[in-house]
C-alpha cells in the first residue's frame, strides 16, 4: 500500500502525526487540527509526488505535515486564514455601484 493510500484511510489528525512520525503538542492539534491538515494538503499540492518511491513520498508527506504544524505553533488559525470563511472575513468589501437612472426615465415619453 502506498503512503497516499495509507493516509487516505486515516480519520484523525493525531493518526496523521503518528503515521508520519511527527511529534506534536496535543494542545496545538486540538485547536488547529483541521487547519493543519488543510494546510498540509495545500503544501502537498505544490509537491510533486509522482514517480517518487514510497520512502521518498513518505518523507515528503512527513515534511509537509511538519511544516503545516509549525505554521500553527508559531501562529493561530485566525492569523493563518486557511479556510475561505476566514479569508473572506478580512477581505475588503467591493464598493457597490451607484444606481444609474437615465434621463429619459425621468422625463417620460414625448408627446
Amino acid at each position: 500500500m502506498s503512503i497516499l493510500d495509507e493516509l487516505r484511510r486515516l480519520s484523525s489528525a493525531e493518526e496523521f502525526f503518528t503515521a508520519l512520525e511527527v511529534p506534536f503538542d496535543p494542545s496545538v492539534v486540538q485547536v488547529a487540527r483541521l487547519h493543519i491538515l488543510r494546510r498540509m494538503g495545500e503544501y502537498l499540492r505544490d509537491a510533486d509526488l509522482d514517480g517518487l518511491e514510497d520512502s521518498a513520498a513518505r518523507e515528503t508527506c512527513r515534511a509537509q505535515l511538519l511544516k503545516a504544524y509549525e505554521d500553527f505553533v508559531r501562529s493561530s488559525p485566525i492569523q493563518e486564514r486557511v479556510f475561505k470563511v476566514l479569508k473572506d472575513a478580512v477581505k475588503p468589501s467591493e464598493p457597490k455601484p451607484k444606481p444609474f437612472v437615465p434621463l429619459s426615465a425621468l422625463t417620460g415619453p414625448e408627446g
